[in-house]
Parts: C-alpha cells; sequence; structure tokens
C-alpha cells in the first residue's frame, strides 16, 4: 500500500494516534502538513521521525477547539493555496474529558464538541469544496472511539463527540461518495497516548487487559496501518465505514471472571 507523492494533512498530527499514522504515511511515501496545538519537542520529534521517511514536512499550530469560523477557513485556504492537489484529509484532533453528568459545565463540552466533531466536520467541507472544483478524488479518515459505540460513566460529552462522528462519517458518505471523495473512520480501543496514559494505573492496564479478547493495550502504531488501508487505493470500495481497532472489546459481552 503506497501513497508516493501524496499529501496529506494531519490535525492532532504531532503525538499519539496522528504521530503514528503520519509516521506510517510517511514510511508509505506521503508529504505531510501536521497540524499541532504547539511547536513543542514531541512535535519537533515527530515531524523529523517522518522527515526520514524521504519525504516533506510541514507543522501548522493551531487551537482547533476554537469556535470553527475563527480558525477553519483560514487553516484550509493557507493549506489548499500551499498544496493545491493534496488529496488525503485525516481528522484525527480530538481531546477527552473525564466529569460526571452533574458536574458538567458548559465550556468543557463545548470544547470537546467543536474539537471533535465541528473541526473536522467543516475542515471536510473547505477540503471537499475544493476537490470537487478541481476534480480530485479525496479521501478523508476521521478517528473515533470505541466510546461512539459503548458509553462509559462520567464520559458523557466523550462518548456523545464520538457518537457523532461515527454518524457523521456515514452522513458524509452520502454525501459526498457521488462526488468522488471516500469518507472512512477508524474507532479504537483503549490505546496508550498521552492522553490516556496518565489515567492509566496498573490496576486500570489489567481491568482493560481482562475485558479485551487479545488481552492487549497497545501504543498508537496499532492504529496506523488501518488508517493506511482506508487511505490507501486498497480501499477503493470502502465507504462511510468505521473500523473498530480495539482487540475485540466491543463484541465481547462479558469476560470470564478470574476470580
Amino acid at each position: 500500500m503506497r501513497l508516493d507523492d501524496r499529501v496529506a494533512l494531519i490535525t492532532g498530527g504531532t503525538q499519539g494516534i496522528g504521530a503514528a499514522i503520519a509516521q506510517r504515511l510517511a514510511r508509505a511515501g506521503c508529504h505531510l502538513v501536521l497540524v499541532g496545538l504547539r511547536d513543542d519537542g514531541a512535535a519537533r520529534e515527530t515531524v523529523e521521525r517522518c522527515r526520514a521517511e524521504g519525504v516533506q514536512v510541514e507543522l501548522l499550530t493551531e487551537d482547533l477547539a476554537r469556535p470553527a469560523p475563527e480558525v477553519i477557513p483560514a487553516l484550509a485556504a493557507r493549506v489548499l493555496a500551499q498544496h493545491p492537489r493534496i488529496s488525503l484529509l485525516v481528522n484525527n484532533a480530538g481531546t477527552f474529558c473525564d466529569r460526571p453528568f452533574l458536574d458538567m459545565d458548559w465550556e468543557t463540552y463545548r470544547r470537546t464538541l467543536a474539537l471533535n466533531v465541528d473541526a473536522g466536520y467543516f475542515l471536510t467541507q473547505a477540503f471537499a469544496r475544493h476537490w470537487v472544483q478541481h476534480a480530485i478524488r479525496g479521501r478523508v479518515l476521521f478517528t473515533g472511539s470505541i466510546n461512539g459505540e459503548l458509553a462509559e460513566p462520567d464520559h458523557t460529552a466523550y462518548d456523545t463527540s464520538k457518537g457523532a462522528v461515527r454518524m457523521l462519517v456515514r452522513s458524509l458518505c452520502v454525501a459526498l461518495a457521488p462526488l468522488q471523495i471516500r469518507v472512512n473512520a477508524l474507532a479504537p480501543g483503549l490505546i496508550v497516548t498521552p492522553l490516556t496514559e496518565s489515567a492509566l494505573t496498573p490496576a486500570a492496564l489489567d481491568w482493560m487487559r481482562l475485558h479485551t479478547p487479545n488481552g492487549q493495550v497497545p501504543g498508537p502504531e496499532a492504529c496506523a496501518g488501518t488508517a493506511l488501508f482506508l487511505l490507501s487505493d486498497e480501499a477503493e470500495h470502502v465507504h462511510g465505514q468505521t473500523v473498530l481497532v480495539d482487540g475485540g472489546m466491543s463484541v465481547w459481552q462479558q469476560p470470564e471472571s478470574p476470580y
């Protein structure tokens, strides 16, 4: 599966799952525009690892949790002006919040939905308009979550956002497949990333392994191959799908008790 000389924009592309996807696409020959919240050591390390694969890499910093009208038009215009033949968009930027429903505040809820749903929605719209105008067969990949399928206590805002991503992918398929634009998503189970590792106590990891049929809680590289497939020519007839990368957790009603 090769993406030689294609260009991809990856939001949240400087760490975690986004960085793993970036490195896998770079290895497949894809040039990259990475959007991160800050230009820090982690971001520069991701850029250098991708460049080591022999591709061009550009780093942009932006807070995509700001209201979409304030950020998306300018970001899209800048990227499309510099890379008019760009054909791949990875809407990976996201945030996680762990707060009881009765304690949820408006600003936390708003930022969660703005980053996890709104940014990808309107960035896809901007790219799709460009692709239709220039007869480019675009490909869009969202990062969803197993939380779009299964709810967790105290995760109402996050679960709502990831459930929205699942339906967004289906709706955009119906809207964009006739225009030669493919839209899909990958939905990880628990992945060890900078966003999740602070909550992963040894006891929590043991519990998650117990509730995962393959018994694994992997790092973000577990998602990278699926992302490459969904963006590649090999997935040309795959539209509107959310592929769960969860070690089988979503299909297991109840593990056998070890007690």
